[in-house]
């Protein structure tokens, strides 16, 4: 298969299913599926980016709060930063869950727009 064919759905049988993919993207139910996965996505992007740029600014701008001490030499930034791995494997994690419903709902979308 060359790269500029579509990757199209293969049967059991080994052949390709007929799907008109122009139909699919038009539809209500692929259109609902990508506001969907924008609602997801965006959101999570935001809060990540907002998270992630936190840290630099709250160290420049808050720097006596940051250097509070929690235990020993460990301070507020040593933890905020360590935060940000927990934050990331959280985001992945959702993003996993949900990813697989996206999945699912797409492969009902394709279901429901392959040719007889």
């Amino acid at each position: 298969m060359s790269p500029d064919e579509p990757n199209l759905p293969i049967a059991k049988d080994g052949k390709t299913d007929a799907v008109n993919w122009e139909a699919l993207a038009s539809s209500s139910q692929f259109q609902a599926l990508l506001r969907a996965k924008r609602r997801f996505i965006i959101p999570a992007m935001v809060v990540f980016i907002v998270y992630y740029f936190s840290l630099p600014v709250l160290v420049g701008y808050a720097r006596p709060f940051m250097e509070t001490r929690v235990f020993g030499a460990v301070n507020l930034a040593y933890l905020f930063a360590l935060s940000q791995f927990l934050m990331a494997w959280i985001l992945a994690a959702l993003y996993v869950r949900a990813a697989a419903k996206f999945d699912r709902a797409a492969r009902r979308v394709i279901e429901e727009h392959k040719s007889p």
